[in-house]
């Protein structure tokens, strides 16, 4: 079909729909990138570590929420015009409420545990250099630096050869572990094994499931697609994004079962059990397999820090441009290319860009405060929940026009997933520090 414009009968151009082609291919390796990080891995790792290739259809489920939840993030801003926070909006001031503290919460720890994320790697590929806090602030600024001074283009060029990075590494250790292929057959039978049920939960929602799923229809507009004309594109593009996050999920659980599980050795819980993998490696394979590895933690890291940097940047300059205008129906605006532009270079969204940097250095010398980390742990428990709950609002209401409402599988995929949330957000709830 012919990608040129046609003509609506009050004269304005349409664009006809674009054939899915993977030389669109984009927001989908951005939000893969930025959605798995060194502590989602390091989970994979302990359920591997624990259960084998038992979980591994846990793994498959997982992908296939996902792949619903960002493909109706996407739909919405394609079908509507309308951004998400438009949409939440549009809901009620609730709505707005929750999203301003938790985006202000969330964003000053978040910021503290990326950068220190970012420096693990790096300090222990150079034990003799400066120590964890130089790097984590050295890495902070360098991402505050390019996403201040880069358009989206640039910014999907980095991400797409940090997911190389990422992929080669991840997919080589688990080569090397020499993956049981008949367990790993047998691990897609549906199975709880005794003590499972929560690393079961957390791995069909854990892996790629974070504020950037509700960045990517952000990403969508930034790449240049505006309206319903690119709805094949995207759905195709958001499938690359989980199936690669999938592959990620397989190959750790693979790493976790062959290597970790056998021996029964222990990974520290976080981001340090990166570092502690990266000695059983050097024991197992020698110093070249090791360091390769930490340099993939350190694209998994990294990757994770500056796609939040500019994603939730991007939403944020979102959120304060609806919060002072109308509706974007009343003023006249589409969401789109031009407005993910000039979010992309707005007060707003640079405000945010040092609030993630600055305020959280504080928090690499002082321990978390209590307080804020109970408050970070029950906004941030809230959000996968209410990001599936409120989709499947909008996307079965009039705000959606007819032809790209949900369908029965759309509808079955988001309320599971809303269900699946809201399971997780208890228990992550019940297990603060009260």
């Amino acid at each position: 079909m012919s990608e040129t414009s046609a003509t609506t009968e009050t004269g304005e151009p349409a664009s006809r729909p674009r054939k899915s082609s993977w030389k669109y291919i984009g927001p989908g390796i951005v939000v893969a990138a930025t959605g798995v990080g060194a502590g989602d891995l390091v989970a994979t790792l302990i359920a591997g570590s624990k259960f084998g290739y038992t979980l591994m259809w846990a793994a498959v489920i997982g992908c296939l929420v996902k792949i619903s939840l960002a493909e109706a993030a996407g739909r919405w801003h394609l079908a509507t015009g309308r951004t998400l926070f438009d949409g939440w909006r549009s809901l009620g001031p609730w709505t707005t409420v929750y999203f301003a503290v938790y985006v202000v919460v969330w964003g000053f720890i978040y910021g503290a545990t990326a950068m220190s994320s970012s420096a693990l790697p790096i300090v222990a590929l150079f034990p003799d250099g400066p120590g964890l806090k130089f790097w984590a602030v050295v890495t902070g600024l360098i991402g505050l630096v390019f996403v201040w001074f880069n358009r989206y283009a640039v910014f999907e060029k980095v991400m797409t050869v940090l997911i190389g990075i990422m992929f080669v590494v991840v997919v080589y250790v688990a080569l090397r572990v020499v993956p049981d292929v008949g367990a790993s057959f047998a691990g897609l039978l549906p199975v709880l094994p005794d003590g499972s049920l929560l690393y079961t939960l957390g791995l069909i929602g854990g892996v790629g499931g974070t504020i950037t799923m509700a960045a990517y229809g952000y990403w969508v507009n930034a790449k240049g697609w505006g309206d319903s004309s690119w709805m094949k594109v995207m759905r195709l593009d958001n499938r690359v994004a989980y199936i690669t996050t999938g592959i990620f999920v397989v190959a750790m659980l693979i790493v976790g079962a062959e290597l970790l599980h056998a021996s029964q050795i222990a990974l520290t819980s976080g981001d340090r059990g990166l570092v502690d993998l990266g000695k059983v490696l050097e024991d197992r394979f020698g110093a070249g397999t090791a360091k390769l590895f930490l340099v993939g933690f350190f694209a998994t890291s990294f990757s994770s820090l500056i796609g939040v940097w500019h994603g939730v940047s991007l939403m944020f300059a979102d959120f304060v441009e609806r919060f002072r205008a109308p509706a974007a129906e009343e003023a006249g605006e589409q969401a789109g290319p031009a407005v993910a532009d000039r979010q992309q270079r707005s007060a707003p969204f640079r405000a945010y860009l040092l609030w993630l940097t600055f305020p959280p250095m504080t928090l690499l010398w002082l321990d978390e405060p209590f307080g804020l980390v109970i408050a970070y742990g029950v906004l941030g428990a809230f959000f996968m929940p209410f990001l599936a709950l409120t989709l499947l609002w909008l996307l079965n209401s009039s705000r959606t026009p007819g032809e790209w409402r949900n369908g029965v599988v759309s509808n079955g995929m988001l309320a599971l997933s809303g269900l699946l949330f809201v399971v997780l957000c208890v228990q992550q709830v019940r297990e603060l520090p009260w």
